[in-house]
């Protein structure tokens, strides 16, 4: 089974993807713009997954160690992240862009989304990756919380949008190794502003309910895939 690496690794949704992917059995490579940062983290995964395959690495060597690539950063940090990988992304390999163009609450306004010039965040990120490199939208509507409780049970659908059918199914295969996660595809890339505006109407209904709400579509057939 491949290494999977997540940039972003030590935030909350990357640490939540990295603890899941480590219990059920994958390699997981935690990148970091900090190598210390990024060993901490890797302990802190193996401390809570027993026998888990996790190691920590500075960003541009971690994003080398497999051919699916997460993106967990916040948008802010996706700009400068990408231009550090460059050299590090290459022919074949899918990044998946989690990244979602939020503006931070101010004086209890609720968070909103910024415009892109690109439509989306992971429109984005395709104009600042190598040729070759395929990239996928995923994971904006998943509760980084949830995820980082193993004893919370998922029961919900993953958003997935993209340009390369091949990319999209890798990319599902990786998300679908976790319980309770189910990869949808939602189409060509230019989908992912519409899902990514999710993420702010989620944020709102959640903390208006104090509960962490996701996505769940009804009356799809069984094979997705």
């Amino acid at each position: 089974m491949d290494t999977v690496p997540i940039i972003g690794g030590s935030g909350a949704l990357g640490f939540g993807l990295a603890l899941r992917l480590a219990r059920e059995g994958t390699r997981v490579v935690i990148g970091s713009r900090d190598t210390a940062r990024a060993d901490q983290t890797a302990g802190r995964v193996r401390a809570q997954v027993r026998g888990a395959e996790v190691e920590g690495l500075e960003n541009p060597e971690a994003a080398q160690r497999g051919p699916i690539v997460f993106l967990c950063v916040p948008f802010r940090a996706q700009s400068e992240n990408l231009t550090n990988l460059k050299e590090a992304l290459g022919e074949g390999q899918v990044l998946v862009d989690c990244t979602s163009p939020l503006a931070a609450a101010v004086s209890g306004r609720a968070t909103r989304l910024l415009g892109v010039p690109q439509g989306s965040a992971a429109q984005q990120a395709r104009e600042m990756t190598p040729e070759g490199v395929a990239v996928v939208s995923a994971l904006h509507t998943v509760s980084a919380h949830l995820l980082g409780e193993l004893d919370h049970e998922l029961d919900e659908d993953v958003l997935v949008a993209g340009d390369s059918k091949d990319a999209k199914r890798r990319a599902a295969d990786v998300i679908g190794r976790i319980p309770g996660l189910r990869p949808v595809d939602c189409g060509r890339l230019e989908s992912a502003r519409f899902i990514e505006a999710l993420t702010p109407l989620l944020i709102s209904v959640n903390s208006r309910h104090r509960t962490h709400a996701g996505v769940k579509l009804t009356g799809l057939p069984e094979a997705l895939w």
